[in-house]
């Protein structure tokens, strides 16, 4: 059995690590993603058409 009649209290747990999904969350990558998606999504569709 453990001795807990010391009066100390516990360590608090450790911060979990952030993962992508918290990355993902953050709006300027978000914004930076889409303007490459875009950009990429316009280049596509010029290749598609206008050449």
């Amino acid at each position: 059995m453990v001795d807990i009649s010391r009066g100390e209290a516990p360590a608090p747990p450790a911060e979990e690590p952030r993962g992508c999904l918290f990355a993902l969350s953050q709006p300027p990558l978000m914004i930076f993603l889409t303007v490459i998606g875009v950009l990429l999504l316009m280049a596509a569709l010029h290749d598609l058409f206008m050449l």
